[in-house]
């Protein structure tokens, strides 16, 4: 049996040193200011994008795009030829290209590369990522992973509460009118992926801190019945006390000895949602 090797783009939030630990190539996407481009991750930092923003005199605000058809390539390529096949998933189908690009260029390989459609985002694709490596190091095939990850996507609830529209507004996800009428009422949107898409999914009002007691309802609904592997707490440049009490929420409902895994949201979903974002991420059994 040929050696199966990880691949996900970089929309999978993970922390730099899990890439490492568990041997995930990442391809970075990109993330563009006007003319410029740059590769999440490599090129740019968050704090980076936000900056940029913020300093702007012609009011840019950082659009992003998929990979090349040629990077997909040039990353698969690499693996095969050494012998291993390719197991990848990234940002889900009705978000980016990105999914259909990696299908097309995986129909050249016979069958040495998988594409998992994660139909989700940030660490929802990340817990994908991460069972994906469990597998591996369980000895099971590229094609057993396959369609045993696949089995998990429908299970995964990514949801995140958002200070400010702004960032939604200017990529096109909510109109002005809704932005106008958030900001005058306090309202700071739970964003929750359904059927591989983002929706409003409530709109609690009032402070930041207290809005965040709307990210825990869901999981109190699912527990006991959650994979308990890993409890994604990702944020996109929070103040430590907004983290903090996401985490304690998470161990109210999950135990003391719940294994969070806290991680920072990379450029292209942190350009989508703006600073200030945070979210809970988990499987579901």
């Amino acid at each position: 049996m040929r050696k199966v090797k990880v691949i996900c783009d970089s929309t999978a939030d993970l922390n730099p040193k899990d890439y490492e630990q568990y041997n995930i190539e990442v391809l970075p996407l990109e993330v563009n200011f006007g003319e410029e481009s740059f590769l999440d991750g490599v090129d740019i930092t968050p704090d980076q994008v936000y900056r940029r923003v913020e300093e702007s005199k012609e009011n840019l605000f950082p659009k992003t795009s998929a990979a090349s058809p040629s990077r997909f390539e040039n990353v698969f390529r690499k693996w095969v030829d050494q012998g291993y096949d390719v197991i990848y998933t990234g940002i889900g189908g009705k978000m980016s290209t990105s999914y259909k690009t990696a299908c097309i260029v995986a129909k050249d390989f016979d069958n040495h590369v998988f594409v998992v459609d994660s139909a989700s985002l940030s660490t929802g694709t990340g817990l994908l990522v991460l069972k994906m490596c469990k597998y591996r190091d369980e000895g099971k095939s590229a094609e057993e992973i396959f369609n045993l990850v696949n089995a998990l996507v429908k299970n995964v609830n990514a949801q995140f509460v958002i200070d400010k529209l702004d960032y939604l507004h200017r990529g096109g996800r909510c109109s002005g009118a809704t932005k106008l009428f958030g900001h005058l009422l306090s309202i700071h949107p739970n964003i929750k992926v359904v059927d591989g898409a983002m929706v409003v999914y409530k709109k609690p009002r009032g402070k930041f801190s207290k809005c965040l007691d709307v990210l825990i309802e869901d999981l109190k609904n699912d527990y006991p019945n959650i994979d308990t592997d890993h409890i994604m707490v990702t944020h996109s440049g929070c103040a430590r006390e907004d983290i903090d009490r996401v985490r304690g929420l998470v161990k109210e409902v999950m135990g003391e000895d719940v294994n969070i895994m806290e991680t920072r949201a990379g450029c292209v979903v942190s350009s989508h949602c703006g600073p200030n974002t945070i979210g809970i991420l988990y499987i579901k059994k």
